[in-house]
């Protein structure tokens, strides 16, 4: 009787190769959506671009054509001051802005890595009321609060000035629970070394927890700027001086003032191109130390 010997060292022949063909049709698919996905988001900011350097009759014949025919540069010359017909102080709200929004940006990290530690490590009396009360103020809508801003600027003589403009920003609930959470994450072990060597409540804060939440820290900057640079609405109550106006302040009363009248397409969005570039360089930038402090940290 004859016996069949069956080799069972691998998979069919018809079988193995499959696989390697499922993993590269996957990838395949994957790359083709994600491909997709980013020229439907960065599609809007390079027409935007784009158009800020065709002349108007190009722009509204084509407003979604990648070459501008002619090439020309004067909606960039009128940001830059060299239009005599537009008499705005674009380069100064630029720098009101910077100004603005290093300032916010500063304060509220240095306040809420402050105010969150002392809710995550520090026992007072009211400590969980006070918590409550920043997610309480999470639930009123920003706009509610644009008279009760605009009559305390008055009152307090800082209308008009970089002070009504900067001061009421610093204090950020979303930054202070973010940091609140990350210090409640870093083990209390660390600190009960150092408190044993002597060190106080600052110099443990400062040397031992800080540096552990170094990818909240980023986060808070990020979100810090960002909202700092794109707030409108304190603005607007906060100052009626053009020479104090935020570049986006100025980008609105500029849009309803000089340019209401006729299309100005390229003009409109090198100024919306103007107000972009800082958010994303921004983004950039602390995206990858962000990602980079997430793989060197202690916190999981």
């Amino acid at each position: 009787m004859s016996t069949t010997t069956i080799d069972t060292d691998g998979p069919p022949p018809d079988v193995a190769p499959a696989q390697p063909r499922r993993r590269i049709s996957g990838r395949t698919l994957a790359y083709i959506v994600l491909g997709g996905a980013l020229v439907l988001y960065l599609g809007p900011f390079i027409i935007q671009a784009v158009t800020s350097f065709k002349t108007d009759p190009d722009a509204a014949a084509n407003p979604v054509s990648l070459v501008p025919d002619p090439l020309t540069t004067d909606a960039w010359n009128t940001v830059a001051g060299n239009n005599p017909a537009i008499n705005a102080p674009i380069l100064r709200w630029l720098g009101n802005s910077f100004i603005v929004t290093l300032c916010v940006t500063s304060g509220r990290v240095a306040l809420a890595s402050l105010a969150g530690y002392a809710l995550a490590r520090i026992k007072f009396p009211g400590r969980r009321l006070v918590a409550g009360g920043l997610l309480a103020v999470l639930a009123v809508p920003g706009i509610v609060l644009l008279i009760p801003k605009f009559l305390i600027l008055q009152r307090l003589d800082m209308f008009d000035t970089y002070a009504g403009m900067i001061l009421p920003l610093l204090a950020d609930a979303v930054g202070i629970l973010l940091m609140k959470a990350a210090f409640e994450a870093v083990p209390y072990e660390l600190e009960e070394a150092a408190l044993i060597d002597g060190a106080g409540v600052f110099m443990r804060f400062r040397k031992i927890v800080l540096p552990l939440t170094t990818p909240a820290l980023i986060t808070v900057v990020i979100i810090s700027f960002q909202g700092s640079w794109n707030e409108f609405t304190h603005f607007l109550v906060a100052t009626s001086d053009p020479d104090k106006a935020t570049l986006n302040l100025g980008i609105a009363r500029l849009t309803a003032g000089d340019l209401s009248g006729g299309t100005q397409f390229p003009l409109k969005l090198a100024l919306a191109t103007l107000a972009t570039l800082p958010i994303a360089i921004v983004y950039i930038v602390f995206s990858r130390q962000f990602t980079r402090s997430i793989a060197s940290s202690g916190i999981k």
